[in-house]
């Protein structure tokens, strides 16, 4: 029997400081024999398509395979599934709506690096992009560190004024909206840029010394929200150095492997410096990995399992639990 998880049974089962805990474990893990694939295409329309497999993560006994398909003018702009199988048996444990786990595992992460990176004493934060990522950046990085002053631009005026009401609430600290970019990001310690924009947002002259900026857009060729100057004169640490040059921050910069002082799993197992001084800028940009669509679903399953929750049936069927799969 495969199990059916939707996005509105995912936010049921999934708790942050879980999901956080096992992409800890997932960092600071051996690497896996298996080299994982991403593969990013074009459509003939305004979307793209993005494959990624296989995520696995040492210790676990299951590995997951992920289809999307990316339409940034929709909402969601993301939709598809992410596979569940078992290790051994190739056994289909579950379907995953793939909008919740990436959100979940990009956000999560992305807090990690984060609060990794910033000074101890950052306090106040920028979100550029009120989307579904900066979401889950929010509640993990709420849960490692205090937040006194939050601020919060997006293209969409409305949008950026609920983000910054909700969070403002949850974190008890003022959260105002900016106008545009430039009074967003003045006077932030750490700011949190999650778009899909195809030019830089943020130049060197924009970021203030001593700030962390975490960027979650450059994830496929193409998508830049740092400008090269920027890059050039911070500690820039991704999650996989091949990738970022080959497709993400670096290569949409136009840099390459020297500009990246390592990973966050180098960070995180004591094998590279973070943040070496206060006043320099840091930078975390990743792209993403499969491993950590594996730690977040593995964990939605036990959860699911433990819950006698999500949707059951023979493998294939289920057609009504098809239209109710992105509720």
């Amino acid at each position: 029997m495969t199990l059916l998880l939707s996005r509105s049974d995912l936010e049921g089962l999934l708790d942050p400081a879980d999901c956080v805990a096992a992409l800890r474990r997932g960092f600071t893990a051996a690497p896996a024999e298996v080299a994982p694939r991403r593969t990013v295409t074009s459509l003939p329309g305004p979307g793209g398509a993005t494959a990624l497999l296989p995520g696995l993560v040492e210790g676990v006994p299951a590995y997951t395979v992920k289809v999307n398909a990316k339409f940034p003018g929709r909402r969601p702009a993301l939709r598809g599934v992410v596979c569940l199988h078992d290790l051994d048996t190739g056994e289909l444990l579950a379907l995953l709506d793939s909008a919740t786990v990436t959100a979940w595992r990009t956000g999560l992460a992305a807090a990690l690096g984060t609060h990794a990176l910033a000074r101890r004493d950052a306090e106040t934060l920028t979100v550029i992009g009120a989307g579904a990522q900066s979401e889950l950046v929010m509640r993990g990085l709420s849960r490692l560190r205090a937040v006194r002053a939050l601020t919060v631009f997006d293209i969409d005026a409305d949008r950026a004024a609920d983000f910054a009401r909700r969070h403002g609430a949850l974190l008890g600290a003022p959260a105002s909206v900016a106008p545009d970019l430039r009074t967003a990001v003045h006077g932030a310690e750490i700011v949190i840029v999650a778009t899909w924009s195809r030019r830089p947002l943020l130049h060197a002259a924009d970021i203030a010394p001593g700030t962390q900026v975490t960027s979650l857009g450059a994830d496929e060729p193409g998508k830049s929200e740092l400008a090269a100057d920027l890059l050039k004169g911070a500690r820039v640490v991704v999650d996989d150095i091949p990738l970022a040059v080959e497709m993400g921050v670096l290569a949409n910069a136009g840099l390459g492997v020297e500009h990246a002082a390592g990973t966050l799993s180098d960070l995180l197992c004591g094998q590279a410096p973070g943040r070496v001084k206060d006043s320099e800028i840091t930078v975390y940009a990743p792209v993403g990995l499969p491993w950590q669509d594996l730690a977040v679903a593995w964990t939605a399953y036990h959860a699911a399992a433990g819950a006698g929750a999500g949707a059951d049936g023979p493998r294939g069927a289920g057609v009504g639990h098809t239209f109710d799969f992105l509720s």
